[in-house]
């Protein structure tokens, strides 16, 4: 997928930092956007998990709406980037 087909304008500075916390059953994880690439379909986030802090680079997917989100763990869960919310 060379380039995303999302018709909303994207800007990296309206995402930068915004937080969102997915329940894993036993804890909150928490994931901030550190950079978005919309022309190379990625966005780098730092992850929180029981006091230890990750930076993953994960590749954007869009759904059939137009969303785009990217896909977190053993599971594939979707973390929608329209989730995400600024702190």
């Amino acid at each position: 997928m060379n380039n995303l087909n999302n018709q909303q304008t994207i800007e990296f500075k309206d995402y930068y930092l915004n937080e969102f916390n997915l329940w894993d059953g036993e804890n909150f994880i928490t994931f901030n956007i550190v950079y978005l690439d919309i022309g190379q379909n990625t966005v780098t986030v730092a992850i929180t998990d029981t006091g230890k802090i990750v930076l993953l680079d994960y590749e954007l997917y869009e759904d059939s709406d137009g969303n785009l989100y990217f896909e977190y763990g053993s599971q594939y869960t979707k973390i929608y980037l329209k989730d995400f919310e600024e702190v």
